[in-house]
């Protein structure tokens, strides 16, 4: 059975700029060979057995010959596999994907093409640099810095490039910026052209430089600019001032740790994209059901309990997916309150169709318990929660009078020991701006990862934690909190992270992008 090769455009590096047929596609691979400018966080849409490969090319350096990989799309596809080839930017686009297509087609095999944003459009629009506008540039072109290797000169008029009016984008010509702008000059092309150069567009890293035509490699120079990059060339390049939209984002810039499970994080690294901040999931715990006769005992015998209590949402789950494996659902727990520690908890329930009918206010597990002995004086309480929980709810139920039954729905383990090398590396660096924490598990779970070291590491950078009794855990290793979150829920955490993300980059971020706005040559990148 003969298989199929998707080429795939990855988009420009924002991983929400892959197209749906792109990431519905991903989803169904055997194999992806993907390259270095897609960003990794895409290959959480393929499968978990979907077999994986590294076929990247950066700056001139081939670690994968172009015939290897051509040969791989082949043999996997003959082999009967479906194949995702995941290329950044558009598979077409100054890009080896028609060369790829033609191989696939030499040879027999089925494609399918999968256009994705190209680099030069997203880029200059995260710059805030419109390519074209009714008063500054009707037309733009599209030019490769980068001569095919061995042809000499890179063959473009530079006489009939000079005396256009519209916009140029020159793609991979960093290397040759000065050159390029030489060229142009000398044939006629005004010194005082606005240019810019975009490092990495849409990326949190993005940087831009701003200068004369006749300045701009000496600029790119002194801010040590590096690829990928596009280079932009005209009056579209002056509208930035007002349309810098991405770099004015309050997190902008920032590499945020993400402490939390795999599989829970998701909603926390979208938000964190979307104001700007590159997140970095690191999980410092794994969580794991555990699958006993006491947790299916304690939901058979839900009728003895008046009160059901979960203090996560992983407790939530593990109960309701007990629920069914014992042949129920939902209805069987309508005689029983649900109790839920916080929105996040509650909206665990939600998820399975259940109602949660109290939800503490302050989203503490004290606070639960309070709120339980209110509606429901000496109440028996079933209580869902963690192998190593802490005993609050439980004390303040007995203290007020009421009777818990502590039930393990779930067990947390520690991070995987290949995670503390690369972790520690980058903290080390100083490449971490910031850590997440959401319970007292995350930070005993970042203290056996990091070991002995996690002090100073984490002193550099900013500690944000998701409530007090995280911030507890926190103190009690020895560790700095920047930052608490007034309310304790995801939202809180993440407007806890913006307000010190404000209280230290803002001021500098500002002047920053003063400087690019002045032509000045600055690159505008916020310091966090």
């Amino acid at each position: 059975m003969s298989g199929v090769v998707y080429l795939i455009g990855a988009g420009p590096g924002d991983p929400g700029l892959i197209t749906v047929r792109g990431r519905e596609l991903l989803g169904r691979c055997d194999v992806v060979l993907y390259d270095a400018l897609a960003h990794p966080s895409l290959l959480e849409h393929t499968r978990a057995d979907a077999v994986l490969r590294f076929v990247g090319k950066r700056g001139g350096r081939f670690e994968t010959p172009q015939a290897e990989i051509n040969a791989a799309l082949v043999e996997h596809a003959r082999a009967g596999k479906i194949v995702g080839r995941l290329k950044g930017g558009d598979p077409l686009l100054f890009a080896r994907g028609a060369e790829e297509a033609l191989f696939l087609a030499e040879h027999g095999v089925r494609f399918e093409i999968v256009p994705g944003i190209s680099s030069p459009v997203a880029a200059s629009a995260y710059a805030g640099i419109p390519l074209t506008h009714r008063d500054h540039a009707s037309s733009v072109l599209f030019l490769t810095g980068t001569p095919r290797a061995g042809t000499g000169p890179d063959g473009h008029d530079y006489r009939r490039l000079a005396t256009r009016s519209g916009t140029i984008c020159v793609l991979m010509g960093l290397s040759r910026v000065g050159e390029i702008a030489a060229e142009l000059i000398r044939h006629g092309r005004p010194v005082d052209t606005p240019a810019a150069v975009i490092q990495r567009g849409s990326w949190s890293s993005q940087r831009v430089v701003e200068a004369r035509l006749d300045e701009l490699a000496g600029a790119c120079e002194g801010a040590g600019l590096g690829g990928p990059a596009l280079i932009v060339i005209g009056d579209v390049v002056r509208l930035r001032a007002q349309l810098a939209w991405f770099e004015a984002r309050p997190l902008f810039g920032r590499r945020v740790l993400v402490t939390r499970a795999r599989a829970q994080a998701g909603a926390l690294c979208e938000r964190l994209r979307e104001l700007g901040a590159e997140p970095v999931l690191a999980p410092t715990i794994e969580t794991r059901p555990v699958l006993d006769e006491g947790l299916d005992d304690a939901v058979a015998r839900r009728s003895a309990y008046d009160v059901a209590a979960f203090t996560s949402a992983n407790g939530a789950r593990a109960a309701l997916d007990a629920t069914w494996r014992l042949g129920l659902d939902a209805r069987a727990w309508a005689t029983v309150k649900l109790a839920a520690v916080g929105p996040a908890t509650a909206r665990a329930l939600a998820e399975r169709g259940l109602r949660a009918d109290l939800v503490a206010e302050d989203h503490r597990g004290e606070a639960l318990g309070a709120e339980i002995l209110r509606a429901h004086p000496r109440a028996r309480v079933a209580l869902f929660r963690a192998r190593a929980g802490l005993d609050v709810l439980p004390d303040v139920v007995r203290r007020g009078g009421g009777e818990v039954t502590v039930v393990t729905a779930y067990e947390t383990l520690p991070a995987r020991p290949e995670l503390a090398e690369p972790l520690v590396d980058q903290l080390s660096r100083g490449e971490l701006d910031a850590v997440t924490l959401m319970s007292p598990s995350a930070v005993d779970g970042l203290a056996a990862t990091l070991g002995p070291r996690a002090g100073e590491l984490l002193s550099r950078a900013a500690l944000v934690s998701i409530g007090p009794t995280t911030s507890d855990a926190v103190r009690a290793r020895g560790w700095r909190v920047a930052a608490t979150a007034a309310t304790h829920s995801l939202e809180g955490l993440v407007d806890a992270l913006v307000a010190t993300g404000a209280a230290r980059g803002d001021q500098a971020g500002s002047s920053s992008r003063a400087r690019g706005a002045s032509g000045s040559g600055g690159a505008s990148k916020p310091s966090v």
